[in-house]
């Protein structure tokens, strides 16, 4: 079956990545998703387009957040899915 995918650009040695993506695996018990963890380290056209941002959180694809995964409003975009 077809699982929404939550996308996390993030940098190595990111804090606020990591607790992005930490929020996201707790999120995982109230939702099924995929999380989909892509490094833009070295990748000059990610960098570009993310590198002030990271982390930058997709969800199916469409941006969502940035800097932070906030709880309540990523419930309210998974619970209309």
């Amino acid at each position: 079956s077809w699982m929404h995918q939550v996308r996390i650009y993030s940098r190595s040695n990111c804090h606020l990545c990591d607790v992005a993506l930490e929020t996201l695996m707790e999120l995982q018990k109230e939702f099924e998703f995929e999380i989909d963890k892509q490094l833009i380290d070295g990748n000059p056209e990610l960098e570009d387009k993310y590198g002030e941002s990271v982390p930058v959180i997709l969800i199916n694809g469409a941006p969502h957040d940035f800097f932070r995964v906030d709880p309540t409003r990523f419930r309210n975009v998974m619970s209309k899915l």
